[in-house]
């Protein structure tokens, strides 16, 4: 039997004195540098440094409304054109390239609810207070023409959210039931309810394009499906949700802003619990909007801030504010994956850069190459306690930090006070509940 041993000759490493220098094994590849980790620990230490130095988010603000903003439209075609709706009726259609408004309609009486583009681009829909449904032509009209609407519908009802169909001429309202319409008729052409008085937002699944989803006042989220004439399921949380937001990538997949100051990524398929809740925001969730690669998705809150998390990740990598802005009512990630745009109570609307540090413009290739170069160097040590805690570091607002600190404290406390519990009960009395499970009530088929 042969057995292999390793062999060390003690003459290769050992002093002959303690005088002599110690023997240093060398290799004498020239790639191969024996300092090459500490001065690429170091390279990353700087481009972690240079990252925070130059993180200056805003871009710009875009003001002209009288009243706060309460909803934001993408065009579907045209990355440069904004559509934004206002508490007071008015809807303005801007051009981003120019950062400067194009066009002012006064579309509703009192809030405008919902808006959104049609998939060809050509024309967008409005849903107000008034309960009418507007259809309006996307061009602005000629010299001595009237800012007249193609279609008006009157419902019974005050419509609070609208999502078009991504192929076809279908869309569907919510008020006190979700509607489905089609843009030929003036009655709908589905109504769906489920013992609920009222909903107040809808959304069209982007990849499986007959399925949508809904929140209910009953704290509830919605599933249905064109197809059919009935609801799917529905999902019972513990506190209601405000809107929510399908993953454009993965079909079954959306993400929830909740009044809890959290946001649940659930899977349609596994309503039981979510598959992420997303914690951060000291205020309730009011918005969210995914990234158009389905890797991230940005978060407008009551507490004055924006929040960008990624999918799978239960804390937020990024958090936006200024002492001017107020509570965030609405947010969107533009098509080109590059920016985020807000709209607030204080009737503005901001821009701001996805990653905080990316610079603008176009990039020399040797400007591309060390990006890349200090993009790789920091993922490679981004776990490093010194790397970590420059990356991480966020300055907040004062109040923020201190609610901050206080939920921390109050979790903390209940925590410990259910553990008491469980140590002074009998085995298996207080089971231990995940932090995921906690939220969801029920799941009704």
């Amino acid at each position: 039997m042969k057995v292999k041993v390793l062999s060390r000759n003690p003459d290769d490493y050992v002093r002959e004195t303690k005088l002599d220098i110690q023997r240093v094994p060398r290799n004498y590849d020239p790639t191969l540098h024996p300092f090459e980790v500490p001065r690429e620990y170091t390279r990353a230490l700087n481009a972690t440094k240079l990252e925070r130095v130059f993180a200056k988010p805003f871009l710009g603000s875009l003001d002209g409304h009288r009243d706060g903003v309460n909803c934001l439209a993408k065009h579907t075609k045209s990355l440069s054109t904004l559509l934004s709706g206002s508490c007071d009726g008015e809807v303005k259609v801007w051009n981003l390239s120019k950062r400067e408004c194009v066009r002012t309609l006064q579309a509703h009486e009192g809030f405008v609810r919902g808006m959104v583009v049609r998939f060809c681009g050509t024309s967008f829909f409005t849903v107000g207070d008034d309960k009418t449904i507007k259809h309006w032509k996307m061009e602005t009209p000629g010299y001595g023409e009237e800012e007249e609407p193609l279609n008006t519908i009157l419902g019974k009802t005050v419509f609070t959210g609208l999502d078009h169909h991504q192929k076809e001429g279908v869309f569907a309202t919510c008020g006190q039931q979700v509607d489905i319409w089609d843009e030929q008729r003036s009655s709908p052409i589905r109504s769906f309810t489920w013992g609920v008085d009222s909903f107040s937002a809808v959304r069209f699944n982007p990849v499986e394009t007959e399925l949508l989803a809904s929140c209910a006042s009953d704290r509830s989220i919605v599933l249905y499906d064109m197809r059919e004439s009935a609801p799917l399921k529905k999902v019972i949380m513990t506190m209601r949700s405000n809107t929510l937001c399908w993953n454009p990538m993965e079909a079954y997949y959306f993400t929830c802003a909740n009044e809890d100051y959290n946001l649940y990524t659930y899977d349609m398929r596994y309503l039981e619990k979510p598959q992420m809740v997303h914690m951060d925001h000291v205020s309730a969730v009011l918005d969210v909007d995914y990234s158009p690669t389905g890797q991230e998705f940005v978060s407008a809150s009551f507490d004055k801030t924006v929040r960008i998390f990624p999918r799978d990740a239960g804390h937020s990598r990024e958090v936006y504010h200024t002492k001017r802005m107020q509570h965030v009512i609405c947010i969107k990630w533009s098509s080109d994956s590059k920016y985020i745009l807000s709209g607030s109570d204080e009737m503005n609307i901001r821009l701001w850069k996805a990653n905080a540090a990316e610079k603008l413009g176009v990039l020399a290739p040797r400007e591309k190459e060390a990006a890349n170069y200090s993009q790789k160097l920091k993922e490679k040590f981004q776990n490093h306690p010194q790397i970590r805690r420059i990356a991480r570091h966020r300055h907040l607002p004062k109040s923020i930090y201190h609610q901050t600190k206080e939920l921390r404290v109050m979790k903390e406390a209940r925590r410990r006070k259910e553990m008491n519990v469980r140590k002074h009960s009998k085995p298996g009395a207080v089971p231990v509940v995940s932090e995921k499970e906690k939220h969801v009530v029920a799941v009704v088929k």
